[in-house]
């Protein structure tokens, strides 16, 4: 099986390169940039090139491109695919990129999915996948995809384009934004560098995932935010509720803070069976920092 991956320099293009070549799959990359390709074949020794037209002899076709560029892209390739193809996206969002594969590409079978982890997974073991079929030939796809996956102890999880968008505008939208505004109020403290090294668990771990958003490209996490549907009135939301709780603490009022941080944990007590186990995980997660 020869497989092509459409940004293949990029990280996540990468990832997927090196996972099916020690496989034993034929990997074809392709790219804008010669210099970037090379280089990445040194690396992992594979079929490397710029010209988008070789793709029609492959197989499958995989697209590992920002958001902002994907339809150029898929509208540059599109007439090289044809029928016994498949064409599978990895980008963040799915109703658009979807949208554009099914207008561009008419012959290939498509498919949206979204690998929910970065290129610093080793493997695709106890990561998160979901796949977006939209129709019967998709769905068919989805569990050929869903097996290969499993089998590789990869968590899969199939859903709609419009569900996948409404759901990670919380799981990467939110959580990146707090990242990002907790990284703009820190670094601007006095002494940031000496917190670090005297910080507590707790602390760690929040600046682990300060340093983890902020060491990613500022373009593609800001195309994210612009793309995820709603994402404002979630971020309106979170910045009120943020509002307040700091009027809570501005008004001393110890008993109201403490009796909504109470409700809160009664609600999660209620809907996640591993609750008590958290303070426990934090501390293995520190452990491993």
């Amino acid at each position: 099986m020869k497989v092509a991956i459409v940004g293949g320099s990029g990280k996540m293009g990468q990832w997927f390169a090196r996972l099916l070549h020690k496989e034993g799959k034929q990997v074809l990359l392709t790219s804008r940039s010669e210099e970037k390709l090379r280089e990445v074949q040194q690396q992992l020794d594979v079929e490397v090139t710029t010209d988008t037209g070789q793709i029609r002899d492959v197989d499958a076709i995989m697209i590992s491109v920002p958001l902002d560029a994907f339809e150029s892209v898929v509208k540059q390739i599109a007439p090289h695919t044809s029928s016994g193809q498949v064409v599978v996206d990895v980008t963040s969002l799915k109703v658009q990129p979807v949208d554009i594969m099914h207008h561009y590409i008419t012959s290939a079978v498509t498919l949206g999915m979204h690998p929910v982890f970065g290129p610093g997974a080793k493997s695709p073991a106890k990561q998160n996948f979901v796949l977006t079929p939209t129709n019967e030939q998709e769905a068919s796809l989805a569990e050929k995809v869903k097996d290969y996956l499993e089998a590789r102890e990869a968590r899969v999880a199939m859903m709609t384009p419009h569900e996948h968008d409404k759901m990670m505008t919380i799981i990467l939208g939110l959580a990146h934004f707090i990242a990002i505004v907790s990284a703009d109020t820190l670094l601007h403290q006095d002494r940031f560098q000496q917190m670090k090294e005297i910080g507590s668990t707790t602390y760690k771990v929040l600046y682990t995932l300060i340093e983890s958003v902020i060491s990613e490209d500022p373009e593609l996490y800001a195309s994210l935010q612009m793309g995820f549907p709603h994402i404002g009135e979630i971020e309106e939301q979170f910045l009120r509720n943020a509002a307040a709780w700091a009027d809570l603490v501005r008004n001393r009022d110890t008993q109201a803070f403490a009796d909504r941080m109470s409700a809160l944990k009664k609600i999660l007590e209620q809907t996640d069976p591993h609750f008590q186990k958290a303070y426990e995980n934090m501390y293995k997660i520190s452990d491993g920092l």
